[in-house]
């Protein structure tokens, strides 16, 4: 078990961490703009069940092997992508009317939504690259199994990111309630979150090891 020191310093880094830009919380703004607040903690909840697989791939050196394997690492930023340029794909071609919080649509089922936090995730292998060179940092062999301490820390992350992601979801949620009244700005705001997805495609294809 890790030392309360150790969990408290590994808590403000992975804080800080959850709220410097990225892909997650900029997939999850997005999302929460444009589909509204609960379907924005709908996706972190997604993304935090990939944060559970990733910490077990370390904690059984899967990340190792698809840091060894460029192939392995090509075909997951490729598939990764692929998925954000399908969603970016969706968002632009959305009219308003489909865009939850109008009297035309119902909302995205929250099982979609769970899944597709999940597949972003999951999908991009420098996550899974970074928690192999993060985790390690804050494991001592003398304070027992290894196993045991990554599968601590791995739920501290999750502790973080719910808090970070969570307020991001809540805050974008609250922008786009007001921004859903108006059409033009819903597809303004369809607009933006397209190009958002289309960039961080972008950024994942051309992402190195």
């Amino acid at each position: 078990m890790p030392s309360l020191d150790t969990l408290l310093a590994f808590l403000a880094t992975a804080l800080v961490l959850g709220f410097t830009p990225g892909p997650d919380n900029l997939f999850v703004l997005m999302q929460s703009a444009t589909q509204g607040r609960r379907a924005g903690l709908v996706v972190v909840l997604g993304l935090c069940t990939g944060i559970v697989v990733h910490t077990t791939a370390v904690a059984l050196g899967l990340a190792a092997l698809l840091a060894a394997s460029p192939l392995a690492f090509t075909l997951m930023k490729a598939a990764g992508a692929a998925y954000l340029l399908y969603l970016a794909w969706g968002a632009w071609h959305a009219p308003a009317a489909d865009l939850p919080g109008s009297s035309q649509a119902p909302a995205q089922p929250l099982a979609a939504l769970y899944r597709r936090g999940i597949v972003m995730n999951l999908s991009n292998p420098k996550v899974l690259l970074f928690f192999f060179a993060l985790l390690p940092q804050f494991v001592a062999a003398e304070r027992g199994p290894v196993a045991m301490q990554l599968a601590v820390l791995g739920a501290v992350f999750i502790v973080a990111t719910l808090i970070t992601f969570g307020s991001i979801a809540w805050a974008a949620g609250l922008l786009g309630e007001r921004l859903r009244r108006s059409p033009g700005l819903q597809r303004g705001l369809n607009r933006c979150a397209a190009l958002v997805f289309a960039g961080l495609a972008l950024r994942l294809a051309t992402v190195q090891r």
